[in-house]
């Protein structure tokens, strides 16, 4: 049987991308800003933003983002859109995000 993609889905699988300056994923960091589900999952598009537009592991983060949607079974395209709007900032982490930084 088929499993059904969900945004759930699509976020638990970017839990596997990770921060490599700070050792957390992008979910708890709360840089995963939008997760759409088209075509019965065959394309999904994530909007997602990095902790500094100068992150020098962005290229990096940008393709681990659609290695891991792409490892979705199911899932043929994925639209990984990177943008600054709004800036992240510490604020948009996860509780245990907050915590692990002593925020």
């Amino acid at each position: 049987m088929k499993r059904l993609i969900s945004e759930e889905l699509v976020q638990d699988r970017l839990r596997n991308v990770v921060d490599p300056e700070l050792g957390l994923d992008l979910v708890e960091l709360g840089l995963i800003y939008d997760i759409r589900i088209h075509d019965e999952g065959r394309r999904v598009a994530v909007t997602f933003s990095l902790t500094s537009p100068m992150c020098p592991a962005g290229d990096q983060i940008h393709a681990q983002v659609e290695s891991e949607v792409l490892s979705i079974e199911g899932v043929e395209t994925v639209d990984a859109r990177l943008t600054f709007e709004p800036m992240w900032n510490p604020d948009m982490m996860s509780p245990a995000a907050k915590l692990f930084f002593g925020r």
